[in-house]
């Protein structure tokens, strides 16, 4: 029986690199997010042609719940029930707090923390039901840790780290396992936008927030690659990862250790 899996936010960036590790260890996948149609479909027919599996696209927009209801709809009648949910989808904002625009901050709240809980409750009752799923949501080295000029995003990370530990004991004797990967600065889209956005709000250039604000923060001193989390993430959909739940894990270059 193949699996399915379900990645949000997964047309660029880690996303795309969870979705196609996915793909290449047997999984249909459902990709989400936004970005050229063309674009899009070109890799949705990749992921099929180069991984034999069936791979669907949702553009359902995570700040919507009629739009999430819809997605796992659709993926139910295509696919079968979700095994696998990887809430990945997520957005950055750098000011400070006196500054920040309340868009942003109910923007950033919608999307990385409150369209996990909504992906959740309706991939919960499938997996209870078959006594088996995995929830990985992808978390930020800030759900541990504060960086300033970052309130909501950190608020959003923290909050995604105490949903991970609570809806881990809610499904713990169903076969659910729910974990939260933790990963420091990986070269994305959307640190590259917080690059600009920080060397703003520093009043200092952009190659010095990468030496002096980023990889200052990782001792490795390189940033960590998608790949890495990748291969985390599908770890964390195997059965040698069956006792891990509720988890943190870190994948910072040690950051977090300091």
């Amino acid at each position: 029986m193949t699996r399915t899996a379900i990645v949000t936010g997964s047309t660029s960036g880690i996303g795309e690199g969870i979705a196609r590790a996915l793909a290449a260890s047997g999984f249909n996948v459902v990709i989400n997010g936004f970005g050229d149609a063309v674009t899009i479909e070109r890799l949705r027919v990749a992921i099929e042609a180069e991984h034999k599996v069936k791979c669907l696209y949702s553009g359902a927009d995570m700040t919507k719940t009629d739009q999430i209801e819809a997605m796992f709809a659709t993926t139910r009648e295509a696919l079968g029930p979700v095994d696998v949910l990887v809430n990945n989808a997520g957005v950055q904002y750098v000011s400070p707090v006196e500054d920040f625009p309340v868009a942003k901050w109910d923007l950033i709240i919608a999307l990385n923390l409150s369209s996990a809980f909504h992906t959740t409750r309706l991939a919960f009752p499938d997996m209870k039901a078959r006594k088996w799923g995995r929830i990985v949501n992808i978390a930020s080295a800030h759900a541990l840790v504060a960086s300033p000029f970052k309130s909501a995003y950190v608020a959003a990370k923290h909050g995604i780290l105490g949903f991970t530990k609570s809806t881990a004991l809610e499904g713990a004797t169903f076969g659910i396992r729910v974990n939260a990967i933790c990963p420091g600065y990986v070269r994305t889209p959307l640190v590259e936008n917080q690059i600009a956005d920080t060397a703003k709000a520093r009043g200092i250039s952009e190659e010095a927030v990468v030496r002096d604000v980023l990889l200052a923060a990782q001792p490795t001193k390189e940033f960590v690659k998608v790949s890495d989390v990748a291969a985390l993430a599908v770890f964390l959909t195997s059965e040698a990862a069956n006792q891990i739940n509720g988890a943190a894990l870190s994948i910072d270059g040690g950051w977090v250790a300091q």
